[in-house]
């Protein structure tokens, strides 16, 4: 039994900030019931190719992008702008414990399934909000996606190659960072607020943004700002506060250098033939490092250069140097530590059979996540949860799909 075992999730969420949330809280034990547009479904369903199917190299199937986001959810197609789709949200409200929509900032109010409508049918749910730009503010009614919140939320401005190199400019990151953030903060604070909900008997309103969560994630970034009135740049791969902390190429390939303190760097320059460097005033403490660091990293260039990467690995391994590959997701994925851990597991997919997928993060000694359901195919689950949860008759479903409610 997982630890949230006991909480019943109504998803209304779609692409990946909020399926995030409602994976992880799947994960945990969760009952997540995924509702989904008929025929259509969540966006990510087209989001292709990659598609999966039985039948190699067929144009239709499953979305890779869907099923990253979707293991351990039950799916019900609703029009919910029908007025039928709109009494069972209802009805399936008061037994549920949260519900979860990233829907633009009034759309539910016209349907009465915001927050101030449902409340009354169920004083204990929790009900989050997932929008770009919050329910309130200048930006509040603008659509919110991934890449221009990492754009307008500062964290472009610091990726990328640094300005006069090759390949200089902005980049987003290789994931949709500040939609998964935004998931990690908004599954924070639903639990947050169950657990305060054993101490009130209420529920309560959660207000997630995009925005709000990548420009607090700016961290030590912000800091420099706020504190010191210092704007961060982008700088490749280096580090604005610790020096050498970088990518190096070797005599191969590449390896990363992340030397944390001083008597690290030392044993770093009496490992590589140059512990002159350490005894330097340039260079002996970490701010003088950072000071000087054109230079340093100019000679700690050379230097790397002639050996490989597996020897320099070996090496710095031997000395405790932080140190490491830059593997390919392949590479990764395969890698004996990730086995170790059980980050890849499988699970029975209805049309698709056994299928590896993702496993989570979180260990729990007691209670550990696991992957009880693999990702659902576009209402799999609606007749199931019609029947067992609200007790419809099969003719009663007849009559919805005939409707097109469902």
């Amino acid at each position: 039994m997982g630890v949230l075992s006991h909480i019943r999730v109504l998803d209304l969420s779609r692409v990946l900030a909020g399926p995030w949330c409602t994976q992880m809280l799947a994960d945990l034990g969760a009952d997540v019931i995924k509702i989904e547009r008929p025929e259509q479904g969540d966006d990510t369903r087209g989001w292709g190719p990659p598609f999966i199917s039985r039948t190699p190299g067929e144009d239709q199937g499953e979305s890779t992008y869907f099923l990253g986001a979707n293991r351990g959810k039950r799916s019900v197609t609703l029009n919910i702008a029908d007025i039928q789709g709109q009494r069972i949200i209802r009805e399936l409200i008061s037994g549920c414990d949260v519900l979860i929509e990233n829907f633009k900032v009034g759309t539910l109010a016209r349907y009465g399934l915001d927050y101030e409508s449902l409340r009354p049918l169920n004083s204990r749910l929790v009900y989050c909000s997932i929008t770009g730009f919050g329910q309130d503010g200048p930006y509040a009614d603008k659509a919110g996606y991934d890449f221009m919140i990492q754009g307008l939320g500062g964290l472009m401005s610091i990726t990328g190659e640094a300005e006069n190199t090759p390949g200089a400019g902005p980049q987003k990151v290789g994931v949709a960072m500040a939609d998964m953030v935004t998931g990690l903060y908004a599954t924070s604070a639903i639990q947050a607020a169950l657990i305060g909900r054993e101490r009130t008997g209420e529920g309560q309103y959660i207000d997630m943004a995009l925005f709000d969560c990548q420009v607090a994630v700016l961290a030590n970034q912000a800091m420099a700002y706020l504190v010191g009135n210092d704007v961060p740049i982008r700088m490749g791969n280096a580090h604005p506060n610790i020096v050498p902390y970088q990518v190096f190429a070797t005599r191969d390939s590449h390896v990363i250098l992340a030397v944390g303190n001083d008597i690290q760097f030392a044993r770093f320059c009496v490992l590589a033939s140059c512990a002159e460097l350490a005894d330097d005033e340039r260079f002996a403490r970490n701010q003088d490092r950072v000071r000087n660091r054109v230079e340093l990293v100019a000679k700690l260039t050379q230097i790397m250069a002639g050996k490989s990467t597996a020897q320099w690995l070996e090496q710095l391994e031997s000395e405790g140097i932080p140190c490491g590959r830059i593997n390919r997701i392949d590479e990764a994925l395969n890698d004996p530590q990730v086995a170790h851990r059980k980050m890849r597991v499988s699970a029975q997919h209805a049309s698709l059979g056994e299928m590896e997928l993702l496993s989570s993060p979180m260990k729990l000694s007691d209670t550990p996540p696991q992957v009880s359901r693999a990702p659902p195919l576009l209402g799999e689950h609606t007749e199931e949860v019609l029947s067992q949860l609200l007790n419809y008759s099969q003719e009663q479903i007849q009559q919805l799909r005939f409707d097109q409610v469902i």
